[in-house]
């Protein structure tokens, strides 16, 4: 049975032989997205998603994107090592590992706090 993690891919479709809402291994959808633009210059944004993921592996984000990524990396919080930037962005840890934050030479800064997971 898929686990339930917070990122974001696509679903499958009928042709995989997966019902719409059921989704293909190693992929992950976004089931929740909040933007809060109440403060100038700032966007808070709460994303939730559920993944389907492969042993060994667990929600990330990888290119800007939710992922399956190895778990090691989430465990250790070396968040960097899943690419979770985009492309000429410059990963960086927070200094107590509970997120990173992704730098772009205009400097414009994007920082990310992953939630911890729910018991289930």
């Amino acid at each position: 049975m898929p686990r339930p993690c917070f990122a974001k891919h696509a679903l499958t479709d009928r042709k995989d032989g997966h019902t719409p809402g059921q989704l293909a291994v190693g992929t992950c959808e976004i089931v929740m997205l909040n933007r809060d633009s109440s403060v100038p210059r700032r966007t808070i944004a709460r994303q939730t998603a559920r993944c389907a993921c492969r042993r060994g592996q667990i929600a990330g984000t990888t290119r800007a994107r939710p992922a399956c990524v190895d778990a090691r990396i989430v465990r250790s919080r070396q968040w960097c090592e899943m690419a979770p930037c985009l492309e000429g962005e410059v990963c960086s840890l927070l200094f107590n590992r509970s997120g990173w934050t992704c730098t772009r030479g205009s400097g414009r800064i994007k920082t990310v706090t992953p939630l911890p997971k729910e018991p289930s």
